[in-house]
C-alpha cells in the first residue's frame, strides 16, 4: 500500500508564492518511489477534481493544467520521496484543496488514471 501525505497549504494573497510537499512511502509492498508517477489536483465544493500537474516516474516529463501552465511547476526529490507544486503569481480561482495522486510510471491526467491518493491540503487564495 502507497501512503502520500500532502502539506503545505495555508492562507496567502493573490499574486503570492507557496509550495505544496506530498511526502511518498511504501512501508508495506515496498514499492520505490521511482515505480510512480505522480500527479497532483485540486478540487472546490460542488465541482469535480481537477487536474493541476503530473510528473513521470524518473521525472522527464511533466504536463499541467491550462489554467497552470506558466505559473505552476512540479517536480520531485527521490533521495526525499517527495513531490512538490511550486506555485506562483496565484489568483483567487486556485483556490481549493490539493490532493497528491499515485500511478505506476506514466504520468496521466484523469482522475480515474491514479490508484493512490492523499488526503488533500487546502489553499485559500484571499485578494
Amino acid at each position: 500500500q502507497v501512503q502520500l501525505v500532502e502539506s503545505g497549504g495555508g492562507l496567502v494573497q493573490t499574486g503570492d508564492s507557496r509550495r505544496l510537499s506530498c511526502a511518498f512511502s511504501s512501508a508495506v509492498s515496498g514499492r520505490p518511489f521511482s515505480n510512480f508517477a505522480m500527479g497532483w489536483f485540486r478540487q472546490v465544493p460542488g465541482k469535480e477534481r481537477e487536474f493541476v500537474a503530473a510528473i513521470s516516474w524518473n521525472g522527464g516529463s511533466t504536463f499541467y493544467g491550462d489554467s497552470v501552465k506558466g505559473r505552476f511547476t512540479i517536480s520531485r526529490d527521490h533521495l526525499m520521496n517527495l513531490v512538490y507544486l511550486q506555485m506562483s503569481n496565484l489568483k483567487r480561482e486556485d483556490t481549493g484543496v490539493y490532493y497528491c495522486a499515485a500511478k505506476a510510471f506514466v504520468a496521466a491526467t484523469s482522475v480515474g488514471d491514479y490508484d493512490y491518493w492523499g488526503q488533500g491540503t487546502q489553499v485559500t487564495v484571499s485578494s
